[in-house]
């Protein structure tokens, strides 16, 4: 069975002792809407795709287990020290447990990864726009230090996400943001009428500069526009699907 393929941050990349991936749709087991690497556990695939589908994550991963949160848009985290039965309902994970890789979910909302490869610590985190609004970046990285990272040390990878040519947005949303934080009005650019355009994984990064850190690769890489490689769900609105796949962005300590 060959490997499901993944895109990778170039500075997480040339960490020793992390292994981590951003993974698409390719190279997978399902069908339809879902063709082919969906992990989603919240999608109404067939549940033994899924499962089989994430077990090549994993295995592409080197990874004992897998573990996903059932995600809520928050700027909860958890701290993993062992495999769980039951999905914790959180947007931040980190661990200093090697062997357990940590996966977060996406459909064009921002995966971030985090390593401080000196402590042997790691974070992954799902930034929606109300999750990134609300700290999920700060909480993940608050959280990795209380496990012993050095914010100085901890380097970062945002994943694939909707970008801001495909990402148009009404005033209320744009009032949302300024409103909240107003150096974000340079985040938005004008579209038809009276809508615009948001830099939502400029925001992250931004953010995540802002929180102290210096090394931070962002992919670039539009879910929405990129309909071979990944799944999204605005992309999936406007073809009028009934559901759509989640991409993986995966990372662990080797054991």
């Amino acid at each position: 069975m060959t490997a499901p393929p993944f895109a990778q941050g170039h500075k997480l990349s040339t960490l020793t002792g992390v292994r981590h991936g951003f993974f698409g749709r390719r190279g997978g087991v399902s069908t339809g809407i879902y063709k082919s690497l969906n992990i989603g556990q919240g999608s109404d695939d067939d549940a033994r795709n899924i499962r089989d589908n994430r077990n090549r994550i994993r295995d592409a991963m080197g990874a004992e287990k897998l573990l996903s949160c059932f995600q809520v848009h928050s700027a909860k985290t958890v701290t993993v020290t062992e495999p769980w039965h039951t999905r914790p309902q959180a947007d931040g994970m980190v661990t200093n447990v090697p062997g357990l890789a940590l996966c977060v979910l996406s459909a064009d909302c921002v995966p971030i990864l985090f390593a401080d490869n000196e402590a042997g610590v790691i974070g992954a985190a799902h930034a929606g726009w109300k999750g990134a609004l609300a700290g999920i970046c700060e909480a993940t990285l608050d959280a990795m230090e209380a496990l012993g990272a050095n914010r100085d040390a901890i380097q970062t990878a945002i994943g694939p996400a909707i970008q801001q040519d495909s990402y148009e947005v009404g005033p209320e949303f744009r009032d949302t943001f300024v409103g909240e934080q107003e150096w974000t009005d340079r985040l938005f650019k004008a579209g038809r009428d009276d809508r615009s355009h948001f830099d939502l994984t400029g925001f992250v990064e931004e953010t995540l500069s802002r929180a102290g850190i210096r090394d931070i690769d962002n992919l670039g890489h539009d879910t929405c526009a990129m309909a071979e490689t990944y799944f999204s769900n605005r992309r999936r609105n406007h073809a009028g699907e009934p559901d759509y796949g989640r991409n993986g962005s995966v990372i662990v300590l080797d054991k």
